[in-house]
């Protein structure tokens, strides 16, 4: 017996010699450099081929974050609008935080990011440039295991639905949006989303009518969601909401104010179709307080809003245990590993504003993106696309 419990000793011995120097040596790698740049990339509906206002711009702030072993990470934020500048240098000051840092420590890292911006958030610009940071750190971390992101945090699956965004947009015209339609259908999606809350002089009237004449574009076999962007009362939503029942709508999402989870509440108790919600909530907090109201029965999770990938799986493990299904919100490059890494995962969103970014993202076939393989995000910048669309300093 001696003899087997000193070999065991020895052998655990052994064990933990070999899982101290493999921690050793990951925790080796430093944060050596941070490079980010704003990147205004032209408006446009690639899905549809739905109107777009000449001359505009979607504004993104891209992250690239080096360590002295050679392995970079890119990370992604946007929403700044007008304070996209804002936005950058908010990234810069707490990327310059990380250098030193052990990249493969994110919880240590983020934990001192959120001490040194003090009472700056928990949401806002701290937020968003927090989530650029997290992200890239993720790549990194991917890139150092050798695994993609969907198998590094979960692997649930290797393929996910998605459907098609920005192509039945509110403000385009009811004749385009009728045969957008059957073109998304054409083009091999069984899930879309359009929108109400109408511009101009509208009423409940026309809103049904078209939803009516879209379900009639489509037929039955899609799945139709609607986005009302916050733009109904409570009142409104269970009215109209009620009205459009008929018409099997997949979900109404964001029917009234995201903070009101008790109006939330009342609409999702009184309507047949699903309530979604949550692409205007800032970090985790907010999620549990929607969560236990019954605001919604299908978590929508916006990864520069929630805090970046570590906050996105936190705020999905909480819907796990509520027995909601996550659906994400944009930025569908990196979204297709986090709903294809988690059991609940319903559908991805599908609407490519930030595409052009990158050298090759995963494409939508038969209403479905299959997950890349490549290590961490499994994306590289489009050196090309930054160049030409970047802003220079």
């Amino acid at each position: 017996m001696a003899a087997k419990t000193g070999a065991a000793e020895t052998g655990r011995a052994d064990f933990e010699t070999i899982a101290v120097n493999s921690i050793t040596t990951e925790s080796s790698m430093k944060i050596s450099h941070i490079h980010s740049q704003i990147v205004q990339l032209p408006v446009d509906e690639p899905l549809a081929g739905g109107p777009a206002a000449p001359g505009t711009t979607r504004d993104f702030v891209a992250l690239t974050i080096g360590t002295d072993a050679g392995i970079e990470g890119i990370g992604v934020t946007f929403f700044g609008g007008a304070l996209t500048d804002a936005l950058k240098a908010a990234v810069d000051a707490l990327g310059a935080l990380t250098l030193g840092e052990d990249p493969l420590r994110i919880e240590a890292i983020v934990a001192k990011l959120r001490a040194a911006a003090g009472t700056s958030g928990p949401g806002g610009i701290f937020t968003l440039a927090l989530s650029a940071i997290d992200i890239a750190l993720w790549d990194i971390k991917g890139k150092a295991l050798n695994l993609p992101l969907s198998k590094l945090v979960g692997g649930h699956r290797e393929r996910v639905p998605t459907y098609a965004s920005g192509a039945l947009m509110r403000q385009f015209p009811l004749d385009h949006i009728v045969k957008a339609g059957p073109r998304l259908v054409a083009g091999g999606f069984k899930q879309m989303k359009t929108q109400l809350a109408l511009p101009g002089d509208t009423n409940p009237e026309r809103e049904v009518e078209r939803i009516r004449l879209l379900r009639d574009a489509i037929g039955p076999e899609i799945d139709l969601m609607c986005d009302i962007n916050q733009r109904w009362d409570v009142r409104q939503a269970i009215s109209i909401g009620k009205r459009l029942e008929e018409y099997h709508l997949f979900w109404l999402e964001d029917v009234t104010a995201h903070d009101d989870y008790q109006g939330l509440a009342r609409v999702a108790a009184a309507l047949d179709t699903p309530v979604a919600g949550g692409e205007y909530v800032y970090g985790i907090a907010p999620f549990r307080q929607m969560l236990e109201a019954r605001s919604v029965d299908v978590v929508m999770i916006d990864l520069v809003r929630a805090g970046g990938i570590t906050q996105w799986l936190k705020i999905a493990g909480m819907a796990e245990a509520y027995n909601l299904p996550v659906v994400s919100h944009l930025i569908p490059e990196i979204h297709v590993h986090l709903i294809a890494a988690i059991p609940h995962g319903l559908t991805v969103e599908y609407m490519p504003w930030s595409a052009k970014l990158y050298e090759e993202v995963a494409l939508p076939v038969k209403g479905e993106l299959v997950v890349p393989d490549k290590p961490g995000l499994g994306l590289r910048f489009d050196k090309t696309a930054l160049k030409r669309y970047g802003v220079a300093y």
